[in-house]
């Protein structure tokens, strides 16, 4: 359990029925309070105007849809969050070269690390 993230909503917006299952399991082994996921651009913009999250993590391909709708209601709402892919980091639209990747696949605690410094 990470202290730092004990007691955190957390927002995963993962397109990847399994890997979206795999983080939420991982946050919540964490300590997380509340873990909810999005598969889609809808669901995503949908939770994050309706809930309150201390930090998310945004999958860079989100079947085709486009994530930066997401991001700039991250942004908007200032909840602070991670990008995630299996691409490399040249897909990033500028002004966003500064966030956090977190690559695939990754371990447990390269999600903590990543979720940590986000948070700290």
């Amino acid at each position: 359990m990470s202290d730092l993230l004990s007691g955190r909503r957390v927002l995963v917006v993962e397109d990847e029925s399994l890997i979206l299952f795999l983080m939420e399991d991982i946050l919540a082994d964490l300590g997380c309070q509340d873990v909810s996921g999005a598969s889609t651009v809808a669901k995503a913009i949908s939770l994050i105007e309706s809930e309150s999250f201390d930090a998310a993590t945004l999958d860079m391909n989100l079947g085709g849809e486009d994530r930066n709708l997401v991001a700039d209601a991250l942004l908007e709402r200032g909840i602070p969050f991670i990008f995630c892919t299996g691409n490399s980091k040249s897909d990033m639209r500028e002004g966003f070269g500064d966030h956090a990747v977190l690559y695939k696949p990754f371990r447990d605690a390269d999600l903590t690390t990543a979720l940590t410094q986000l948070l700290s």
